[in-house]
């Protein structure tokens, strides 16, 4: 799985959006969270942004308010909104083989078996995205997935799916 420019971005911007609508001292207008504002905090584009929020929008995620006090908010509880959810909308499958969904990727003779491995690679990723939402990344909710470790031993947030196990 690549996570390109854009799913990084769209993932910063919807749990920063999901952090404004817990805070105590809620933004004026209330949850509504400005394009501007989340492009400074999170260091995105602005121009860049306003394509991923768009996105987001069109895929029911957010919901937006023109205006002078207009922003975004989400369209939904943050408990009830995926990481997968979130991919999706910005990039489509979750994996590629050569630009094409792997669902798509076809091989013949020696190599036909290669597309039961993108399969499951895809399931993999999909299991630990769709699993883990944004309100248990913005409390740190153990959701029973296994994670990586770095080399100190400190538990990292990047979530590890045995291929052979599964998870």
């Amino acid at each position: 799985m690549y996570v390109s420019a854009r799913s990084d971005y769209a993932l910063r911007a919807m749990l920063a959006v999901a952090a404004a609508a817990r805070s105590p001292r809620p933004a004026p207008g209330g949850e509504l969270v400005k394009a501007a504002a989340l492009a400074e905090s999170q260091a995105i584009p602005l121009s860049f942004l306003q394509g991923i929020l768009l996105d987001l929008r069109r895929a029911g995620l957010l919901f937006s308010h023109r205006g002078t006090d207009g922003g975004y908010a989400l369209a939904r509880p943050a408990g009830e909104i995926s990481v997968g959810d979130v991919l999706r909308a910005v990039g489509g499958s979750l994996t590629s083989v050569r630009g094409l969904p792997a669902e798509v990727a076809g091989y013949h003779g020696v190599a036909a078996g290669l597309r039961d491995v993108w399969l499951a690679v895809d399931g993999a990723i999909a299991l630990v995205v769709d699993r883990t939402t944004l309100a248990a990344l913005l409390t740190g909710e153990d959701d029973g997935t296994p994670t990586a470790r770095d080399g100190a031993g400190a538990t990292a947030r990047t979530p590890v799916v045995d291929p052979v196990g599964g998870a």
